[in-house]
């Protein structure tokens, strides 16, 4: 009997987890060939891109290589991009690679599989609104994290080189949900470590972060209680949050509203809203909605093609209470064991089971300032608002489970082991 090939479709936290798990139950044996598809050359749990972006985190320590990951987790890396699916000869198409300076490296390729399971995350749904594209900055991965860095350095840098002749440095978000609201806290902590860091007149009266939401409140996703808590921490370290407000244009120099308002800014960043992928809308004749998600039934397997799985944030699943599964870190998380189990599974000829989210609260890190969230378990009815260092814990240990995902406890350890030592010896703040 052939060796079964299953082939993963992107590399974020629920594509890579069920790789990883894969790998050790049956590419270590050679049961199956296990091969994970993506378009960079290293992972990094996408939930710390604000911090990349502010320069709290240091990618380059934090980052994983899918191809030193593979070898030592028995499955195989391809570097590249999936253009389109054949599922009569049940391969994936990928395309040419090439570098800066446009010299073909790679030519266009394709790749067998006998299951395939789409992982590709999400990328930032502008709405077509006017401007977006061209003056803002999305938070999809690390190379728009970097930019993002680098613009706000530079912009400090201009401020202090020519302090005076300006107020303030104005920034923009626009979407109150986690990535909003935890970059606007971000940015008043990279301030106070650039102000230690020689940056003079660099402080919080310096800086003016204006933060725009659609909606009634930020953190629309998050109980009132917990919206509200993390509405007042903003606003006490200087954040201006303007809710019910919609933005119906950008420009070089900000932003413009329904209301008629004009939001200035040296800098924007757009996080209002999530799809799938372009490229999957339709993809090989599977069924897809209005935000491109591959719709799944409750096994995880797509509507039309039972060998073709969908999880993360490009899935929508429907659930048994109504609604789907929310695209949250946690749900890849849950969805990559589910889908590793239902995939043993079809392989052993046995029925599949369903997906039911369990929802285990959320939380929102306000960088230094405070941490707020709720939890929820099986010892509690409804859920628990928690705030302080309890939930600083809580928040850095669903980081921790995903580095368990990988490497297993005591590799983890070592980890935060060496996380601490740099802590110490390092900058508080990435300064290039």
């Amino acid at each position: 009997m052939p060796i079964k090939k299953i082939v993963i479709v992107g590399g974020g936290a629920g594509g890579l987890e069920l790789a990883t798990s894969l790998g050790h139950k049956l590419g270590r044996k050679g049961n199956a060939e296990i091969t994970l598809i993506d378009r960079n050359h290293s992972h990094l749990w996408k939930p710390l891109l604000h911090e990349v972006a502010t320069g709290s985190l240091d990618d380059n320590m934090d980052a994983l290589s899918y191809l030193a990951h593979a070898r030592h987790h028995h499955f195989r890396f391809q570097l590249g991009t999936l253009t389109d699916i054949n599922r009569e000869k049940k391969v994936v198409q990928l395309a040419e690679i090439r570098n800066e300076q446009s010299e073909l490296l790679v030519v266009e390729r394709t790749l067998p599989y006998d299951i395939l399971v789409m992982a590709l995350g999400s990328i930032s749904n502008d709405f077509g609104t006017s401007g977006v594209k061209d003056h803002c900055i999305f938070l999809d991965n690390p190379r728009q994290a970097h930019r993002f860095h680098n613009e706000m350095l530079n912009l400090f840098l201009k401020f202090t080189a020519h302090h005076g002749e300006k107020d303030r440095v104005n920034i923009a978000i626009v979407g109150g949900g986690a990535t909003g609201v935890e970059l606007s806290a971000e940015l008043y902590n990279a301030v106070k470590q650039l102000h230690s860091y020689g940056f003079d007149g660099l402080d919080n009266q310096a800086l003016n972060v204006t933060l725009v939401e659609a909606g009634e409140r930020i953190l629309p996703a998050l109980p009132a209680r917990i919206s509200a808590a993390a509405h007042q921490e903003l606003t006490n370290i200087g954040v201006r949050v303007l809710t019910k407000t919609m933005v119906t244009s950008a420009q070089s120099d900000g932003l413009n509203t329904r209301d008629g308002e004009f939001i200035n800014a040296d800098l924007m960043v757009w996080a209002a809203g999530i799809k799938a992928p372009d490229a999957i809308k339709d993809i090989a004749g599977l069924e897809t909605n209005r935000i491109n998600q591959l719709v799944v039934g409750p096994t995880l397997q797509t509507t039309r093609d039972p060998d073709i799985f969908a999880l993360g944030d490009c899935a929508s699943c429907p659930q048994p209470t109504g609604g789907v599964v929310p695209p949250r870190a946690q749900a890849a998380h849950q969805m990559a064991s589910h889908c590793y189990s239902n995939i043993l599974a079809l392989l052993n000829g046995q029925s599949l089971k369903p997906y039911i989210y369990k929802d285990h609260g959320s939380l929102v890190s306000l960088s230094k300032f405070s941490t707020v969230g709720s939890l929820m378990g099986n010892l509690m009815r409804g859920s628990v608002m928690i705030e302080g260092r309890i939930a600083r814990i809580v928040y850095i240990s669903l980081y921790r489970m995903h580095q368990i995902a990988l490497h297993g406890y005591i590799k983890t350890g070592l980890m935060m082991l060496v996380g601490g030592i740099n802590r110490v010896i390092r900058p508080r703040l990435k300064l290039h």
